[in-house]
């Protein structure tokens, strides 16, 4: 019997030291709980930078920072549940989506043309050999007709992701070194 009161005191001697007295306490750090600092660091709402990545088609990757004030995550993680979380840190976080269209710079100032050695390539604003924006492949201009060869190097405007796309299969089948089928 004395065993068991004696095991009864033991525990309730270290229940006390344990919960109730801070040398021994694992949830408190000079007198302060872990749980009270966490609590004055969460109090109120969550600011942070959000930094979005548009990924578009031709390869251009945008970014736009925005300054969010967090009330409730449960609202964040919605508001951004189309896009992919890349990376974060405490005081931003960096989400990044696909966008399934060119870039606004080639929709406002792109142009599909030629270099000299025959390369189709994107230009920003008319063809010229300083304002090469993105390369694809070698023409074989011997196949190409003259009429398609004057637009190329007169530069053809992309103005949608549909014209863009038309552009790059037309020409594709004029691609140096591949043999056609007839």
């Amino acid at each position: 019997m004395r065993t068991i009161w004696g095991l009864l005191i033991a525990g309730s001697a270290s229940f006390y030291l344990f919960f109730y007295t801070d040398a021994f306490n694992f949830l408190s750090v000079g007198g302060t709980s872990h749980y009270a600092m966490a609590a004055e660091q969460i109090e109120g709402p969550l600011k942070l930078e959000v930094i979005l990545e548009r990924e578009y088609l031709d390869g251009e990757v945008s970014q736009e920072m925005i300054k969010e004030t967090i009330w409730s995550l449960e609202d964040f993680w919605a508001k951004y549940d189309q896009w992919q979380l890349v990376d974060m840190d405490i005081d931003y976080m960096v989400f990044r989506r696909k966008m399934d269209d060119i870039s606004p710079l080639l929709k406002a100032n792109g142009y599909f043309g030629v270099t000299e050695d025959g390369t189709l390539t994107i230009f920003n604003g008319k063809p010229q050999k300083t304002n090469i924006i993105q390369s694809f492949f070698q023409i074989d201009l011997g196949k190409l007709e003259s009429t398609k060869c004057e637009e190329l190097k007169k530069g053809i405007p992309i103005v949608s992701k549909d014209r863009y796309v038309e552009v790059l299969e037309t020409f594709k089948s004029y691609t140096a070194g591949e043999k056609q089928a007839n």
